[in-house]
């Protein structure tokens, strides 16, 4: 477990976060520049915040206040890299042994002979780290970083420099090593897929600040600002106007789409947004439907997406995503289709 607050001024950047997570995987995710990684040094000990509190499982890493600042080595952090950052000159094994913090040479020998069995690398304990393979390697520094029983486990953009068909691979590998894991791990990435599919929980990072936060579905589903969305792929947007929220509907005017949208309930915000799988076809006369003119397609490689436009819009086109497979041929020039009220999403800027 771990709760941070964290407020660290660089000048012509400042990091200001706070956040808790249990024993789960808490993603990061945020473009370049973010503070993520920030935040990950910080944590470690690598970097020294100007104030804040960073407690994991009980132990104080570090108060402001109180004047506690744990060495690195004292707050027992893993860290795994993209590179890995195995020693070139060591063989596995060797690597794995100075994962192993307490005991004697024998047993840091027994320990890392251990982690070679348990994490799949039989077989390989005298080979150098350049004789392996991708996959190998990663299992390795894994092995070297879960043998020490690290407090926290910290995961810094491991997968960023994989072909994706590596990456899935890798994916897969890692997570399955995690389930052993019993602490909190918390994975640093900008890929929205990437923590979709790792993550119980995330942290949405802009300019140093976390702009939403929660559990990973309801972050997803709704995400709050309009940074959030964009950075987990909506890709719809447009500015509000008209908005009034009586008996029970919100209505608003959706000036880029050129749209009168309903909504149930009492809602605030400055940006509609919708995703473009939640788009439907429907029939004139529905909720929220609308005459559209198809103004372009790109064919994805499971879907095709249709740019839409109702005349008198002044934003970007609509995509509206569509599975390939569907029975219904692609419409041409117009097509009517609805915003569902579920899936519509009010924003802050």
């Amino acid at each position: 477990m771990i709760e941070a607050k964290i407020f660290k001024d660089y000048g012509s950047f400042r990091l200001d976060v706070e956040f808790s997570a249990g024993n789960e995987v808490l993603a990061l995710l945020g473009g370049s520049g973010s503070g993520k990684s920030m935040t990950l040094r910080c944590i470690a000990g690598v970097e020294t915040p100007d104030r804040g509190r960073i407690i994991v499982d009980g132990q104080v890493f570090f108060d402001s206040e109180k004047h506690i600042n744990l060495t690195p080595q004292q707050r027992r952090v893993g860290i795994l890299f993209q590179n890995y950052a195995l020693f070139p000159t060591m063989t596995v094994l060797e690597n794995i042994m100075t994962g192993v913090r307490t005991g004697r040479k024998r047993e840091k020998w027994q320990a890392a002979e251990a982690a070679l069995i348990r994490y799949q690398l039989e077989g390989l304990g005298d080979r150098y780290p350049a004789e392996l393979s991708g996959g190998q390697q990663q299992r390795a520094a894994l092995a070297r970083i879960l043998v020490g029983n690290p407090r926290i486990l910290m995961l810094d953009e491991p997968f960023s420099a994989l072909d994706s068909h590596l990456r899935d691979r890798m994916e897969r590998e890692v997570m399955s090593l995690l389930k052993d894991y019993s602490g909190t791990t918390i994975l640093v990435s900008h890929s929205r897929d990437e923590v979709y599919r790792m993550a119980d929980s995330v942290a949405v990072y802009d300019r140093g600040q976390i702009n939403a936060q929660g559990e990973k579905h309801q972050v997803f589903r709704n995400p709050g600002t309009y940074t959030a969305a964009l950075l987990t792929g909506c890709k719809n947007f447009s500015r509000i106007s008209g908005l009034t929220a009586e008996n029970g509907v919100t209505r608003f005017h959706a000036e880029d789409w050129n749209l009168d949208l309903t909504i149930p309930g009492t809602h605030t915000g400055q940006v509609a947004a919708i995703r473009g799988h939640h788009i439907v076809s429907a029939s004139p006369g529905d909720p929220n439907a609308f005459e559209m003119e198809i103004t372009g397609a790109i064919e994805d490689i499971f879907e095709h997406v249709l740019l839409l436009r109702k005349p008198g819009a002044t934003g970007a086109p609509i995509h509206w995503m569509i599975p390939k497979g569907s029975p219904e041929p692609l419409p041409q020039k117009t097509v009517t289709v609805s915003f569902p009220a579920e899936s519509l999403m009010l924003l802050q800027p």
